[in-house]
């Protein structure tokens, strides 16, 4: 350490641009890193989801769940495997041991459920196998539309714009609140009915077998070789008004003849309302590792751009806004660093004086931009557990560049260059400083290793902070050293104040005046009766 402190003396020129270029570098860090409201963990659940209309919860059970988790429970690393089987449905759910690999289980998951789709009855639905993640957790942005408008109208408004912000980059997924599924309702008059002498279930047999892609195989002519299919899928409601039904003679009897075909709606799975009238919400899922501020910022965009061509009853109103509160704790930080290096600077303006009070202050964007570039290269992003360690970074920062400096200062008054005051202050301190930052940071670093989801949680925290007080170490016996051998200087002191150094130095301490005098003299009193004061 020490020789690195000599040989960043000797090439202040060098450390001088690498001093600026952690600056801007960080500065431009600070700016274009990811910011999210909370940490992207890796949570060790999966679920499989199953469908099958109508199944009871007895028969799901013995059916669905049984024959999923025989094959699932013979995967490695399982922690606990819950199912719930229901109405219509049944699901497990694997809880695997925090720290493994969610690719791998996941693909492990697949497999498995692959295997148990043949031991599922024929009319179950393909399972879909789910992975759990902080990403997908909860939605970056809220947009709700409302007001005098039909609800055919909302909902076509909110598929549009779907589709355009899932265009986004940013953007993850895109889920509809208060959407309904699109159907044709088929409303057969049973008086034509039974005046053509047809029956119900020849007229849906006829519909489900007429709306379906019939794939005829390949035709080989000998020069080329073209796939054959025979369309009967229904394109709109006009070629279900217009499918025969039945022949009588020469007239041909057409849906249109015996029922009113028309759009329609499924029963509402989901509901949203706002402010207690109906509406339709569009929640924006960020995708991980992307900025929350900027993200939220485009989609606002895109719907004020789409906005202009809405009708004017439609209401627009923004909720669940997660940048809100990044931003609240970004402003938070700024605030803490400037008051810090304002309070610093005063307090040693008029201590120390103002030369080493821009030394120290230096210090701490200086340590706090380090730490973020470094956090940047390692891949992290800005979260709120990141903020709050930065947070509590600002008050272990300046210690260091203080003592330093401060001992630098002693050398200038006592007629030794700059060069020199600094060298011997950075080279004498760095040891005790070096121990008192590792002090520090071994009491953060265990909560590097808490296990389970809380410990992925947590351990943004250790690393931010050690980044940081690294940076802080770095610049208390590197940068500060060399800045200070080119612009520092002696302080000038009064004839009371050189009278104090002079006691000091002779060791006449009983001589000293003030709250230096009154300090020693408690501490005097103290040693004296050791056993009264412990």
């Amino acid at each position: 350490m020490l020789t690195l402190i000599e040989a960043a003396l000797t090439r202040t020129r060098s450390v001088l641009m690498l001093f600026v270029l952690l600056l801007i570098s960080g500065v431009v860090t600070y700016n274009n890193i990811a910011k999210e409201a909370n940490p992207d963990i890796t949570i060790p659940i999966i679920y499989v989801s199953m469908i099958h209309d109508g199944i009871s919860p007895e028969d799901a059970e013995r059916m669905l769940v049984r024959p999923m988790e025989n094959e699932l429970k013979s995967i490695a690393g399982i922690k606990e495997m819950r199912s719930n089987a229901g109405e219509g449905h049944a699901s497990v759910t694997l809880e695997f041991i925090a720290g493994l690999d969610p690719k791998e289980a996941l693909a492990d998951v697949r497999d498995k459920v692959t295997l148990a789709k043949a031991k599922l009855p024929n009319d179950t639905e393909e399972p879909v196998v789910n992975e759990v993640t902080m990403a997908n957790q909860e939605a970056a942005l809220t947009v709700v539309l409302s007001g005098a408008v039909t609800e055919r109208g909302l909902i076509t408004i909110a598929r549009n714009v779907k589709d355009k912000i899932e265009g986004m980059q940013e953007v993850l997924e895109v889920d509809i609140g208060g959407d309904r599924e699109d159907m044709v309702e088929i409303i057969v008059d049973p008086l034509l009915m039974e005046s053509y002498g047809l029956d119900q279930a020849d007229i849906y047999n006829l519909v489900e077998r007429n709306n379906r892609l019939v794939p005829a195989g390949t035709m080989d002519t000998g020069k080329g070789r073209f796939a054959i299919k025979v369309p009967s899928v229904f394109e709109n409601i006009q070629d279900l008004l217009e499918l025969p039904i039945k022949v009588d003679g020469d007239r041909v009897i057409t849906f249109q003849d015996v029922s009113t075909v028309r759009r329609a709606y499924k029963d509402p799975s989901t509901f949203a309302r706002l402010n207690g009238e109906r509406s339709v919400s569009i929640e924006v899922k960020k995708r991980s590792g992307e900025n929350i501020i900027y993200t939220v910022d485009n989609v606002k965009a895109l719907i004020e751009k789409e906005r202009i061509r809405w009708p004017n009853q439609v209401v627009v109103d923004y909720i669940g806004d997660q940048s809100l509160d990044v931003k609240d704790t970004l402003t938070d930080l700024q605030n803490n660093v400037f008051s810090a290096v304002l309070l610093v600077v005063i307090v040693i303006i008029a201590t120390l004086g103002t030369r080493t009070a821009i030394l120290v202050g230096l210090a701490i964007p200086g340590a706090f931009l380090t730490g973020i570039l470094v956090l940047a290269i390692a891949g992290y992003t800005v979260n709120i557990v990141v903020l709050f360690g930065l947070i509590m970074a600002v008050g272990m920062l300046v210690d260091g560049a203080i003592v330093v400096t401060e001992f630098a200062d002693r050398e200038l008054n006592e007629g030794k260059p700059r060069h020199i005051a600094y060298g011997i202050a950075a080279k004498r301190m760095a040891w005790p400083i070096i121990a008192s930052t590792a002090t520090t940071l071994a009491a953060f670093a265990p909560l590097m290793f808490w296990p389970g989801m809380m410990g992925e949680f947590m351990k943004y925290l250790p690393i931010t902070l050690i980044a940081v007080l690294t940076a802080s170490l770095a610049m208390a016996l590197v940068f500060v050293p060399t800045i200070g051998s080119l612009i520092g200087k002696s302080r000038a002191m009064s004839r009371e104040e050189k009278q104090q150094v002079d006691y000091v130095e002779k060791g006449q301490l009983n001589n000293l005046t003030g709250f230096t005098g009154k300090y020693i003299s408690l501490l005097k009193s103290a040693i004296q009766h050791p056993w009264k004061v412990v």
